[in-house]
């Protein structure tokens, strides 16, 4: 049984059959699934083997050169610029360096959508981002800027700005990275609250098997830009493929083991 048994898992996301290269080098090779609503979905794979650029296209930062994602019934491949930056207002992006304009307020960083797409007249934007600083553990954190604050602290921050317009739909590149364990499972326990608390989808991109198995309700793994899992946790455990064992198993390949200590 997932975390979330019981909550409506209807499709919020749809991949079909996505193909993208980089140059002549295939990266992503006929890609397909579906993200349910409301859960934490999980995007796994050894490095280089897609998982950030089917993020970015998933966001619409990337044009595929075939293949739909459907977001929210509409084909994101196929819009033009401006339906694209209206469908973009409806999701958050979270980045791995966390994304904060060091020359701004941490409070300023979290305003930034709200005063781009919100509408709204400042005395409401600051009770916003208060709110929104207060759900991710930064309550008074408004007036520091982002060098006083810590690798974490960042990450929330970012997670925050990402939560500012009540998106339905948040994606996330690697949360965890740089953080020391007990930080990194902090803002697990985090994620999973706001999972909790707001109903939103999260997609996360990460390699972290420790996050892996705390807050996936379930994942998809890709390997050299073809799916190889999708699935639960549970059905990891019984999953015949190779290379999904291998990753859960942390074995190194063969080859790479004999050219190095052979």
């Amino acid at each position: 049984m997932g975390r979330n048994e019981g909550m409506e898992s209807d499709t919020i996301v749809e991949v079909k059959n996505l193909v993208t290269f980089y140059g002549e080098t295939k990266v992503l090779d006929d890609v397909s699934f579906s993200v349910p609503r409301g859960r934490i979905f999980v995007i796994i794979g050894g490095s280089g083997c897609g998982k950030t650029t089917l993020l970015k296209h998933m966001c619409g930062l990337l044009r595929p050169v075939s293949g739909e994602i459907i977001y929210q019934g509409e084909n994101i491949a196929a819009m033009d610029e401006e339906r694209l930056r209206l469908m973009q207002r409806s999701i958050g992006i979270a980045f791995q360096s966390s994304g904060l304009i060091n020359s701004m307020t941490v409070g300023d960083n979290v305003a930034l959508p709200l005063r781009e797409y919100g509408n709204m007249d400042e005395k409401l934007i600051d009770a916003v981002v208060r709110m929104k600083l207060g759900l991710v553990g930064l309550g008074g954190a408004q007036h520091l800027m982002p060098s006083e604050l810590s690798g974490g602290m960042k990450k929330r921050a970012g997670l925050a700005r990402a939560l500012a317009l009540d998106p339905p739909l948040v994606y996330f590149d690697e949360p965890s990275a740089g953080l020391d364990p007990i930080i990194a499972a902090g803002l697990d326990d985090l994620l999973i609250k706001l999972n909790r608390l707001l109903g939103s989808t999260f997609v996360l991109v990460t390699h972290e098997l420790d996050s892996i198995r705390k807050v996936a309700d379930r994942v998809l793994m890709l390997d050299d830009g073809r799916v190889v899992f999708n699935g639960t946790l549970e059905e990891v455990e019984t999953a015949d493929n190779e290379r999904v064992r291998q990753f859960f198993e942390r074995r190194a390949d063969e080859f790479i083991a004999q050219r190095n200590f052979g």
